[in-house]
């Protein structure tokens, strides 16, 4: 039935985003080079998007180049072709196939007066892979700068926060629950993530699959990694009496085959979706631009997630989870099939966690090492929501995805995850168990 729903949503989803124009597109034309030439002329204005929703943005006073020459070369110096821009500013040719190709402006071509934001980048080298419609935009006329307080980008990053705090909170809920069931760590969660992006875009990417039914059936090959996990390696294993820290070596060894294998299958190199990779469409917030696929992102993430509440409250088997989560022996006494139960938990964790992998690579692209990436931080948010309970994974996430575009306020970019678990241990400092956890007597 979750599936089904998920399904219904997303086609919705997919209706309302913009796909022909974006970057890595599919086209039943073939590999072909397209692009856009704008002029921001000196009646725009000054903090604007020259391209909004694949056209010249002329309600700000930005009009296209018409009848402009754009020369394409192969890698190998061949000539592929000239295109000529329409009355719109676009132009588009096709491709003798993927590979590497360069395109030329001819600055004769322009009309008097129509000049190159930047004189030196006539020039553009990309990339095109099989299939693919690679969109190029050149931008003509004065250069705006524009001195913005770090404080007009607070909307977005409140925005970007959320997104990524629900994906965290997505992926988290089933290594919450597996810890509270079983009280394993496991460090191979995170491969589980990897998984659930890798098999979208290799159905995406490889078999053309339209983004969508990609991520559907990744999502139903993750629950099935779940299963297999489950059924083969931690059943037979707690079946043995081996202890916790064995077993979690034994997660560690999954995580490093998982990611050897993984790189041996697409390589150390990002991997973009052929869907909703370079949408132009959107809105501005504050100083900053956020993508309309930023805002479809966070709704499918609430409504999965709210989706994931109701069950676990009000389903038998949601309410069967929980009680294991809180004490397995007497949820195992009082006639609850506690091997049914986590073995429902790891399918349902496994398939949340590839759908969290999906929607992280939208904005990121797909990478190896995304995973573990992410494991950190399902880990400080698990740790600041409570050990063990799904609620507390999901309110903590959220709010360490918070902290972590927050802290860009004051700190690097790139050092902007070390901030949010610094926090994190202050607060740790004052209630150690966590938001929703229950402080416990110890010895």
């Amino acid at each position: 039935m979750m599936v089904a729903a998920l399904g219904a949503l997303a086609a919705a989803f997919a209706s309302t985003m913009c796909i022909g124009t974006s970057a890595g597109a599919q086209s039943d034309v073939g590999e072909r080079v397209t692009g856009i030439l704008c002029n921001r002329g000196d009646n725009s204005e000054r903090n604007l998007r020259v391209v909004i929703g694949g056209e010249c943005n002329t309600k700000g006073g930005v009009q296209p180049v018409v009848a402009a020459k754009v020369a394409v070369t192969a890698d190998d110096g061949a000539k592929v072709g000239d295109a000529v821009s329409d009355v719109t500013g676009k132009f588009a040719l096709a491709l003798p196939g993927p590979g590497n190709y360069r395109s030329e402006l001819d600055k004769a071509s322009l009309a008097e007066g129509v000049k190159l934001t930047d004189e030196n980048q006539t020039g553009v080298s990309f990339e095109v892979r099989p299939n693919q419609e690679r969109v190029l935009i050149y931008t003509f006329g004065r250069e705006v700068r524009v001195v913005q307080s770090k404080w007009s980008t607070l909307p977005a990053l409140l925005v970007e926060g959320l997104k990524l705090g629900l994906i965290i909170a997505m992926s988290a809920i089933g290594l919450s629950l597996i810890y509270g069931t079983t009280q394993l760590t496991n460090f191979a969660h995170g491969e589980m993530v990897t998984f659930g992006a890798i098999a979208a875009w290799f159905f995406n990417q490889k078999l053309h699959i339209q983004l969508v039914p990609a991520t559907i059936i990744a999502m139903v090959l993750g629950a099935g990694l779940g299963w297999a996990l489950e059924r083969r390696i931690w059943r037979p294993l707690r079946g043995r009496k081996t202890g916790l820290f064995p077993m979690m070596i034994v997660s560690f060894g999954l995580s490093i085959f998982a990611l050897n294998l993984f790189q041996y299958l697409i390589g150390v190199q990002p991997r973009p979706y052929a869907d909703y990779f370079a949408q132009t469409s959107g809105f501005n917030l504050g100083s900053a631009f956020v993508p309309q696929k930023t805002v479809y992102v966070i709704v499918l993430s609430t409504l999965v997630l709210g989706g994931v509440g109701l069950f676990l409250k009000r389903a038998r088997f949601g309410k069967a989870m929980r009680a294991v989560s809180d004490n397995p022996a007497l949820a195992s006494s009082s006639g609850i099939d506690t091997d049914r139960v986590i073995l429902l938990v790891w399918v349902a964790g496994a398939a949340l966690a590839a759908l969290g992998g999906v929607l992280y690579s939208v904005g990121e692209q797909v990478s190896i090492n995304q995973g573990g990436n992410l494991l950190l931080l399902m880990f400080a948010g698990i740790t600041l929501g409570g050990l063990g309970t799904a609620y507390g994974a999901a309110v903590g996430s959220v709010v360490l995805g918070l902290m972590v575009q927050l802290s860009t306020l004051w700190i690097p970019t790139s050092v902007k995850n070390v901030g949010a678990l610094v926090l994190l241990v202050l607060i740790l400092l004052v209630r150690p168990q966590g938001i929703f956890g229950r402080a416990e007597r110890m010895g």
